[in-house]
């Protein structure tokens, strides 16, 4: 099985794993064929494009790249080959995916992994996705991404969180 290729920014001249996420704000993987546009199916896709998102604005987190993907039936170019497992593995600890569409069983382990996958019915440009949560941000946040929020303000907290 072929791993997944990340593409990240260093800000500190050391980079050994993923990026930490940002307090506060949420990370979204976004499914892309050309890292403009929201544009592909997630088993399809050749990309997803995580970004850090907060109500001030959002900043580019990594490119994941595939290099065999499934087609856009959800079929796999060999039948033992397993693709999705791979892509829901490199997108642990994104808190949303978007995307133009997804299967039964791949939103059911995507939601296993605790992202919540949102289906998108047209192509929209990356920067259009990611101003728009950036206002429900600001806004008052529909009851879907408040409960992604708790969620995500959850598992960031540490056990020395309540000790004061």
């Amino acid at each position: 099985m072929t791993a997944a290729r990340r593409l990240s920014l260093v800000t500190d001249g050391i980079h050994t794993q993923r990026p930490k996420e940002k307090t506060g704000s949420l990370r979204v993987a976004i499914a892309t064929q050309d890292m403009k546009s929201l544009n592909a199916h997630f088993g399809s896709a050749k990309h997803f494009a995580v970004y850090d998102v907060t109500s001030d604005g959002w900043n580019f987190v990594e490119a994941v790249a595939f290099e065999n993907i499934s087609d856009e039936s959800g079929k796999h170019r060999t039948e033992s080959d397993d693709r999705i497992t791979l892509k829901v593995e490199a997108l642990k600890g994104c808190h949303l995916l978007f995307c133009l569409a997804i299967g039964g069983p791949s939103a059911a382990k995507v939601v296993s992994a605790k992202i919540h996958p949102i289906k998108v019915p047209n192509v929209q440009s990356i920067e259009g996705v990611l101003s728009r949560i950036q206002n429900m941000l600001k806004s008052a946040p529909p009851p879907w991404l408040r409960k992604v929020l708790t969620e995500a303000a959850a598992i960031k907290k540490t056990p020395f969180d309540d000790e004061d």
